[in-house]
């Protein structure tokens, strides 16, 4: 097993390596960016945006900018002088090669040194800090949420496959799972969050602005009415994996030799499935919960905290994408997947926790 997760481990320089260096070359040849942002800023009369320029100098250059720049790469620069288009270039970086800025990047990221944004008075791993919380409380109840609802319904879906229960529930999961979840979102902001119909469920936030002044109590109810439509909306659409995995795991074992073996002895029913079937079919499914965890930290709540101004890692990636806060988006992008390689390689290392018949070292990688 050591050798096993060596391997996997020494993968990951260059899967990672893959992930960056794709994730820049489209960056390069994606329209706009900071530099065209902060233009574009400027040309708008934006006096907040030079004020942020090169602590201060920036602002003078940009107010005393008038001769024309007709040889400047950036669409709508006329007009700006060529020093204040140079000034920006260095200051965020691009003055160098693209493979120098590739290979800083590189160096700096395994170093966990991911710089500061360019938009924001704050280094990226104080910004990805903050965000933190929220992003993960909203996936670990999203996935607790799911496995509590999925396993028992799928144990029952199990055990009465074919009746009238198994084919409605079936249909529920089914129309669950077709609707986005960004969808289900905005539905219930129209429904019940003052969008159309009524004002039962705030819009803005985990917290009321009075938090800290209500009770312990206060504060549990208050936290879990401002968690109830994105939970909701984050739920609709991934438990039916889980319930239909639980449900297909049960067959398949109900149907294998030693079930009817135990039966012939005269074990119980209940002894049969949950002292036998439950703990061979629920190895997947509990093995499985680190990289469910993972994908609804990382893909789940993306666009729930946009549609529910959640201050989490969604929303600040978001908003990073739409700035071109470069620094921000390609750090997260790092943690992201770096947290998911090492997940999926703890999520194999569970299933031989749960079942050491399992031996990852004795297939390929």
């Amino acid at each position: 097993m050591l050798a096993y997760v060596i391997r996997r481990l020494a993968l990951m320089v260059p899967t990672l390596l893959g992930i960056m260096a794709l994730s820049f070359v489209i960056i390069q040849f994606a329209p706009g960016g900071p530099v065209e942002k902060i233009i574009a800023q400027l040309q708008g009369q934006d006096s907040s945006t030079s004020g942020r320029i090169g602590g201060g100098t920036g602002g003078d250059i940009g107010a005393n900018a008038v001769a024309s720049d007709a040889g400047s790469a950036y669409r709508g620069a006329q007009g700006l002088d060529p020093a204040f288009i140079k000034e920006l270039e260095k200051q965020f970086g691009f003055d160098k090669p693209a493979h120098e800025r590739f290979g800083k990047m590189i160096w700096d990221y395994a170093r966990f040194d991911f710089g500061r944004s360019f938009f924001r008075d704050a280094s990226v791993i104080d910004l990805i800090k903050e965000k933190l919380p929220v992003s993960i409380s909203l996936g670990l109840w999203m996935t607790l949420i799911a496995y509590a609802i999925s396993i028992p319904l799928g144990i029952r879906k199990a055990l009465h496959d074919g009746s009238p229960f198994d084919v409605w529930t079936s249909g529920v999961i089914v129309v669950g799972y077709a609707i986005p979840s960004f969808l289900f979102a905005v539905l219930l902001v129209v429904l019940f969050a003052g969008g159309s119909f009524w004002q039962i469920f705030p819009l803005r936030g985990l917290t009321s602005s009075n938090f800290a002044e209500l009770s312990t109590g206060g504060k549990i109810l208050d936290y879990l009415w401002h968690i109830a439509l994105p939970l909701s909306a984050m739920v609709i659409s991934q438990f039916a994996t889980l319930t239909l995995l639980t449900k297909n795991s049960f067959l398949d074992e109900i149907r294998k030799q030693y079930v009817l073996t135990a039966r012939m002895k005269g074990l119980s029913e209940n002894r049969v499935l949950y002292g036998h079937v439950f703990r061979n079919a629920m190895l997947i499914v509990i093995a499985g919960f680190p990289g469910a965890f993972v994908h609804a930290f990382f893909t789940g709540s993306l666009l729930i905290e946009n549609i529910f101004s959640l201050d989490g890692l969604g929303l600040l990636a978001i908003s990073a994408t739409l700035d071109r806060d470069y620094p921000v988006v390609f750090a997260t992008l790092y943690i992201f997947s770096l947290l998911g390689l090492v997940v999926t390689l703890v999520t194999d290392l569970t299933y031989t926790l749960i079942d050491p018949r399992i031996d990852f070292e004795a297939r390929d990688v």
